[in-house]
C-alpha cells in the first residue's frame, strides 16, 4: 500500500501505579513528534500517512505506553485506505471544522 491511509488508534493502558491518561499522553506526544498529520479526538487519535510509516508509529506508541509504566495495554486500530487515491482527514472532517 503506497497511498496515504488514515489509521484511528486507541490505546487503553492500565497500571497499578499510574493514571491511564498519563500513559496515553506519552503515546500522543510520540505521534505529535512523528511529523505525520494527526487529529486527537476524545476516544482515539487519527493518523494520516503512508501505511508502513503509520503502522510503525502504532508500534512505537504501544512501546511508549509500556516505557511510561503501563502494565497492560489494549490497542484498537481502524484503517481506511483506497486503491487509487490518498485518504485524507480533511475529506471526512472539513464540513465540521469551523471556518
Amino acid at each position: 500500500m503506497e497511498k496515504q491511509v488514515n489509521v484511528a488508534l486507541q490505546v487503553l493502558p492500565s497500571s497499578d501505579t499510574k493514571h491511564s491518561y498519563t500513559l496515553v499522553d506519552e503515546a500522543i506526544s510520540l505521534i505529535q513528534a512523528s511529523g505525520l498529520r494527526y487529529r486527537v479526538c476524545p476516544f482515539e487519535t487519527v493518523i494520516e500517512g503512508p501505511y508502513d510509516r503509520v503502522m510503525e508509529l502504532v508500534k512505537q506508541a504501544q512501546e511508549a505506553c509500556y516505557r511510561a509504566g503501563a502494565d497492560k495495554l489494549m490497542t484498537y486500530i481502524k484503517i481506511q485506505s483506497a486503491r487509487d487515491e490518498d485518504v485524507c482527514i480533511e475529506d471526512k472532517m472539513a464540513q465540521y471544522d469551523a471556518p
